[in-house]
This record gives structure tokens, C-alpha cells and sequence, in this order.
């Protein structure tokens, strides 16, 4: 049910910039939009976006720097794409549960679901959170204002609250996001620790409910 993922993300990306894209058949345009950010994500851990070049995607990718071209324009443009990926997936999230009447049953379904959307397209929402200076200011100012929507979604939902929990609702959402932020930014602290991304999200969801509830 999640808006984008493994399956999806691909389709997303080929029909949200067809007008850019110069190949025209899909099948090779999906397969070559995986190898792409595979590849980018893969040289963005080990040498860094900014050090990463277009010659080492195609050395990378194996395609061609006119192949490369067929998709893209520069690095700038793919970085784009990765935000644009990671807010489209993330403000629709919230209109999922919509249908949940109690806030605080929203609420969680809400944390829940980032968390495992989080987990779905790890790579995206850590390339976001640690390379976002690599985007135009422009888009830096969309992901900064996607990331604020679900904290003022969660505020929203944290004063509907009865009775009404202590603290600022706010500064109670920033903890929250700041919470679930962690799942994919530090990685290798729960993979060390075996911890499963149900058990994280159980625990995430205890710890909100015990000082909302």
C-alpha cells in the first residue's frame, strides 16, 4: 500500500520525467533508471556524492556517457530526482490514513508507516538527509518544507489529543520525527544490534504512547 516502492519507484521516475528522458521504450528505460541510482547510492557510500563523477556512473552502470545522457542531464539532476522521489512518497503518506477517526491511532499509523516507507527506500531518505546541501537552493527549500508537513501533520494530530499531553505539540512532533529519523540515518547501529524494523517501530510507538496516551 506504500505510494512508492522497489516495484513502483522505477515506473514513478520514467513517467514523472518522460519529457526528459530520450528513450522512449520502457522496458530498457525501467531497467536502466535501477541501474542508474543503484549506482549513484552505491558510489555516493563509498567516495561521496560530491566526489562522484558522470564517468564513474557509467563505469558503474556500464553504460555509455551518451547512454548516461539519456537519462540525465548532470549530477544536480539526479539529485533532484532523489528528492523529488523521497517528498512525493513522504506527503502522501499521511492521506493513507485519512479514513482513522481516533488522532492517536492516526498518529501511530502514521509513525509506522514512515518508518517502514523509511525502510523501503533507505537509500533515498539517507542520501536526502546527508546530501541535501548538494541540491539547488530551490530544492533544498522543498525538502526542508516535506520534512516540516509531517511534523505539522503529527502536531495537528498530537492537539487533538484528550486529555491534551504536556508539552508543546510542536516541539513533541520534532522529537517524534527526530525518533524515526534515526531508523535510517544510523543504519549500522540496529543492523549491529539485530534489531528487526518491526521491533524498532513497536518500540517507537510504546515510548509515543506512554507520554501521550
Amino acid at each position: 500500500m506504500t505510494p512508492l516502492n522497489g516495484d513502483t519507484i522505477w515506473a514513478y521516475l520514467v513517467d514523472r520525467h518522460a519529457e526528459r528522458i530520450g528513450v522512449k521504450r520502457r522496458k530498457p528505460a525501467l531497467e536502466n533508471m535501477e541501474r542508474i541510482f543503484g549506482a549513484t547510492f552505491r558510489l555516493a557510500n563509498e567516495v561521496g556524492f560530491r566526489a562522484m563523477s558522470l564517468r564513474d556512473l557509467c563505469r558503474e552502470t556500464g553504460l555509455s556517457m551518451g547512454g548516461l545522457y539519456g537519462y540525465i542531464d548532470s549530477k544536480d539532476q539526479l539529485a533532484e530526482m532523489i528528492e523529488d522521489v523521497v517528498r512525493h512518497a513522504s506527503q502522501e503518506l499521511p492521506r493513507m490514513f485519512l479514513h482513522v477517526q481516533a488522532p492517536l491511532e492516526r498518529l501511530e499509523s502514521l509513525v509506522r508507516a514512515t518508518i517502514y516507507l523509511s525502510e523501503i527506500l533507505q537509500p533515498w531518505f539517507y542520501f536526502v538527509y546527508m546530501d541535501s546541501r548538494v541540491l539547488s537552493f530551490e530544492q533544498r527549500g522543498m525538502a526542508k518544507n516535506s520534512e516540516l508537513s509531517i511534523q505539522a501533520e503529527i502536531a495537528d494530530m498530537i492537539g487533538q489529543l484528550q486529555p491534551v499531553p504536556g508539552g508543546k505539540p510542536d516541539l513533541l512532533a520534532a522529537h517524534i520525527v527526530a525518533m524515526f529519523q534515526d531508523w535510517y540515518i544510523k543504519r549500522w547501529k540496529f543492523r549491529a544490534a539485530k534489531v528487526h524494523v518491526d521491533d524498532f517501530a513497536d518500540s517507537t510507538l510504546a515510548m509515543i504512547r506512554s507520554h501521550l496516551s
